[in-house]
């Protein structure tokens, strides 16, 4: 039996959060209520939306039908980039509220730091009030840098439950997860499997062949083993219960050594510095 603290992380509010989730980035409305369906089928009990997604209303949908008591589900969703700052940042929460269905949201991200616009601390502002509401359980933030952590806890002297980033073999953000680690915030990776470019690696590919397992398996082991909280997304059903089926083996130190090794500082996504997505009409 797997200890559980593979299965789940408490956050420094006090709340349980699993720690392998079920991301639906890029996964289109009209798919979304089947794939989520499948992955609480599987298990999963971590779902992760953004207003950006456009499938907030999806999610709420399949975990309503789902059969699920509702706090046996973490649903995770995140302010858009367009919609930071105080006022813009409530009214953005009360839509994704709205869409979503659920009550309480289990958790609230801040989705980009967007420096150039300099509003994610007013926003965060915003965020330390919906949870002092109630009205969300966790607050935490997605894709911020050291020095963005730095001014919002300077500011608020809220420090973020979770942050968020693009953390892969080939990305693996050593230092942002010490300074989370010294600061008492959960790591949590999106794209998990580099979108893909990390499963053919030799490296991967012979641990997986050894333990006769997938290289999604070992690189999601790796994350678990490694400390982090993780989401994958997949909408083949087959992949989705792969994709959990990870607490019955364990990577040895050897193993946990050659990946460290792949590190490349490579990006599969946008860089933090730069990247501001515009808005979309739901």
């Amino acid at each position: 039996m797997e200890p559980d603290s593979l299965r789940h992380v408490t956050l420094r509010d006090g709340a349980t959060m699993p720690r392998l989730g079920f991301g639906v980035f890029q996964v289109p409305p009209e798919q979304a209520v089947d794939a989520v369906a499948t992955a609480l089928g599987a298990g999963y009990r971590l779902i992760d939306t953004a207003a950006a997604y456009r499938n907030e209303r999806e999610v709420g949908e399949a975990v309503r039908a789902s059969g699920l008591d509702r706090g046996e589900v973490f649903v995770t969703t995140k302010c858009s980039n367009a919609d930071q700052g105080y006022d813009e940042a409530r009214r953005a929460f009360r839509e994704s509220h709205a869409r979503l269905d659920l009550g309480p949201v289990d958790l609230y991200l801040i989705h980009w730091p967007v420096p150039q616009r300099d509003r994610f601390v007013d926003t965060w502002r915003a965020f330390v009030e919906l949870a002092d509401e109630g009205l969300v359980r966790s607050i935490g933030v997605s894709n911020f840098r050291p020095q963005d952590l730095e001014r919002v806890i300077d500011a608020t002297g809220v420090v973020p439950a979770v942050n968020q980033i693009e953390l892969h073999p080939r990305m693996q953000q050593a230092a942002l997860r010490a300074l989370h680690a010294e600061l008492g915030i959960v790591t949590e990776a999106w794209s998990s499997l580099g979108r893909g470019t990390v499963l053919d690696d030799p490296v991967i590919v012979a641990i997986a062949r050894r333990l006769g397992r997938t290289p999604a398996q070992v690189v999601i082991r790796w994350h678990l083993q490694l400390g982090n909280a993780v989401l994958a997304k997949s909408v083949t059903p087959q992949r989705i219960s792969e994709n959990i089926d990870v607490l019955d083996f364990a990577l040895s130190e050897e193993d946990l050594a050659a990946i460290a090794q792949l590190e490349a500082a490579t990006r599969v996504g946008p860089d933090p510095d730069t990247f501001f997505q515009p808005p979309q009409p739901h």
